[in-house]
C-alpha cells in the first residue's frame, strides 16, 4: 500500500486528479493495484460457494460483508426462503442519483476429477507454453505477473473475479480521496447459478430498499474478440424436463425386441419432430412476435464477429441457419436439448430395452416472447404427436394399460429476458465510461444469449439495466479449468474505475 500510495503521489503531482483528468493514467492506477486484486482474489477463490451448501453461503455472505463494511459501505442481509442477499450501501455526499450494482458470489458444482489441478478451490497461476498450460509459482510484486497467465479455479471468472474488480477499483478512487457523483447500492445475489429462484419475491417485498434509477450487472464474458464490451440486454430461460416411459422395468432386448416399444427411440423421434435440419423450431408459433428491423439489423451488424473463427474456434463446419448471422440468432427464441439419458453406456451397457427415456430442455427468452406461452405450445406440440401428459409424475397401472405414448412433463421458468435502448440515460453514461478507459466505443451488444435473473429490477422496480462484461471469452466458465486472464483482470480494474469516475 506505501508504494501504492507514492505512486499515486507522484501522478497527482503531475496531472491534478479529477474525474476529468484521471483518463491518462487509468492504465498506470490499474497496474498499481492489481498485485493487491490478485490476493484478494486468491482468498476469496478459496471459499467454496456452491449454493446447495448452507455453510458455503454463509462463509460468502460473511466475506461479502466484511470486503465492503472495510470499504466504507453500510451492509445488510435481504432474508429469502433460502439464501439471503447482502445490500451494500454507500452515499456519496450531495449525490443526486442512485447506481444499483449487481454481483454474483456463487458458482457452478465441481468434479475435481475433472480439473487439471488438485482442488477447484485453491487457485493456481498457470502460464501457456507449447500450447499447454503448466502451473507456475505466485509472484512477490506486480512485475511479475504478465497479461496472458491466468488464474485457474471455481467461479474465477463467473463471477468473483468481477468483484475484486470492483473492489479494486474503489480501493484507488478512495485512494486518491475521490467519491462517486451519485449513490452506489451493491446487491449481491449467492444462488446465481440455482436460477435466483428467490429474487423475484426478495425484490418485491424490498422495492423502497432497492430503489434506484438504473442497474449495471458486472457479470459475464466480453465479446468473443475480447475487445471492451457493453451488452444491452440477456435472454431469459426456461427449463422442460421429459420423461417418456416404455415397460414397467428394462427388458432383455433379445426376448422383446421388435415386440415392446422402446422409449429412447420415441423420445428421439418426438425431439427431431420440433426442429428441421437447419435447427428452426418447426412447432406452430414459436417465433410469433419476433420482428427485426432494418434499424436493428443495422445495430446487429456493427458487432464485429468474425463468423468462420467463431466456428473454427468452437470445432464446427457449419451453423444453424434460424437466422442470417449470429447476433441475429441471438434475437429468437431457442429451444435446446441440455441432457438425454436412457439405459446405459460404455463400459456399464448391457442389451435391453430401456424402462424410460429422459430429455432435459431449456428455452431461451427474448423480450418479445413470454415463457409460459412457449411451454403451452411444446405441450401441445407433444400432444399432437399422440402423447398422454403427465404432470411431473409416474403414470399408474391403469394409464400404462390404457394409453399407447405416455410421457411425463415438468418445466420451471427461472426468469425473463430484458433489453434496455442503447441511447438511454445508463447506456450513453457508460459508452461514455468506456471511452475514458479505452480510447474508443465499445462493442455495443443488443442482447446476450446467455440469462440472468435481472429482469425482476428491470419489472419491479422499473429501472433500465446494462451488463459491462470484462471476463476473457475463453475462461470455461461453468466447466472444469474455469480460469480468469491477467489482462482481463487488469482491464476490468480500469473499466470499473472509469465508471466510478464519470459523472452521472
Amino acid at each position: 500500500m506505501k508504494f501504492l500510495l507514492s505512486i499515486i503521489t507522484v501522478l497527482m503531482f503531475v496531472i491534478p486528479i479529477s474525474a476529468q483528468t484521471i483518463s491518462p493514467n487509468l492504465d498506470q492506477l490499474s497496474k498499481i493495484q492489481l498485485f493487491p486484486a490478485i490476493q484478494e482474489l486468491r482468498e476469496v477463490l478459496s471459499i467454496p460457494n456452491n449454493a446447495s451448501f448452507p455453510e458455503h453461503v454463509e462463509a460468502n455472505v460473511q466475506w461479502s460483508e466484511q470486503a465492503f463494511q472495510k470499504r466504507g459501505f453500510s451492509t445488510q442481509r435481504i432474508h429469502t426462503d433460502g439464501p439471503p442477499l447482502v445490500l451494500a450501501v454507500y452515499n456519496s455526499p450531495g449525490a443526486e442519483k442512485t447506481v444499483l450494482v449487481y454481483l454474483q458470489i456463487d458458482g457452478q458444482p465441481v468434479d475435481a476429477s475433472e480439473w487439471d489441478q488438485e482442488n477447484p478451490y485453491t487457485p493456481v497461476l498457470k502460464q501457456q507454453k507449447d500450447g499447454v498450460w503448466e502451473t507456475i509459482a505466485w509472484g512477490d510484486d506486480v512485475e511479475y505477473y504478465e497479461d496472458e497467465q491466468r488464474i485457474f479455479a471455481r467461479s474465477a471468472s463467473d463471477a468473483k473475479g468481477p468483484v475484486i474488480m470492483f473492489l479494486a477499483a474503489w480501493d484507488i478512487m478512495q485512494t486518491l480521496n475521490d467519491n462517486p457523483n451519485y449513490n452506489v447500492k451493491v446487491i449481491m445475489d449467492f444462488e446465481e447459478e440455482l436460477g435466483s429462484p428467490h429474487l423475484p419475491q426478495a425484490v418485491i417485498d424490498n422495492q423502497e430498499l432497492l430503489e434506484s434509477d438504473m442497474l449495471v450487472i458486472y457479470d459475464g464474458p466480453r465479446h468473443i474478440s475480447n475487445q471492451p464490451t457493453l451488452t444491452f440486454g440477456a435472454r431469459g430461460i426456461t427449463t422442460v424436463t421429459l420423461e417418456l416411459f416404455g415397460p414397467r422395468v428394462p427388458q432383455h432386448s433379445g426376448h422383446y425386441g421388435n415386440y415392446v416399444p422402446n422409449p429412447a427411440f420415441r423420445l428421439s423421434q418426438l425431439l427431431a419432430s420440433m426442429k428441421n435440419e437447419q435447427g428452426r423450431v418447426l412447432i406452430p408459433g414459436y417465433y410469433d412476435g419476433v420482428e427485426i428491423t432494418s434499424e436493428a439489423l443495422e445495430i446487429l451488424k456493427q458487432v464485429p464477429d468474425d463468423e468462420e473463427d467463431i466456428r473454427r474456434k468452437i470445432g464446427i463446419a457449419s451453423n444453424d441457419a434460424v437466422a442470417g448471422s449470429l447476433q441475429e440468432a441471438l434475437q429468437y427464441p431457442s429451444l435446446n436439448i441440455r441432457g438425454l439419458r436412457s439405459g446405459w453406456v460404455r463400459e456399464n451397457v448391457r442389451t435391453i430395452i430401456p424402462s424410460s427415456a429422459i430429455a432435459e430442455l431449456d428455452i431461451r427468452l427474448v423480450p418479445e416472447t413470454d415463457g409460459e406461452r412457449l411451454v403451452q405450445l411444446l405441450k401441445e406440440h407433444i400432444q399432437s404427436q399422440g402423447y398422454h401428459i403427465l404432470d411431473n409424475r409416474v403414470p399408474t397401472e391403469e394409464e400404462r394399460a390404457t394409453y399407447d405414448k405416455l410421457i411425463s412433463f415438468r418445466y420451471r421458468k427461472s426468469y425473463a429476458a430484458f433489453r434496455t435502448e442503447y441511447d438511454t440515460d445508463i447506456g450513453v453514461w457508460l459508452n461514455k465510461a468506456m471511452n475514458s478507459a479505452f480510447g474508443h466505443d465499445p462493442i455495443r451488444i443488443r442482447i446476450a444469449g446467455g440469462s440472468i435473473p435481472i429482469s425482476p429490477f428491470v419489472t419491479t422496480l422499473g429501472i433500465p439495466a446494462v451488463l459491462v462484461p470484462t471476463v476473457n471469452p475463453d475462461n470455461n466458465q461453468h466447466s472444469p479449468n474455469e480460469n480468469i486472464r491477467i489482462g482481463n483482470l487488469k482491464d476490468g480494474i480500469k473499466t470499473y474505475l472509469a465508471i466510478l469516475l464519470e459523472d452521472l
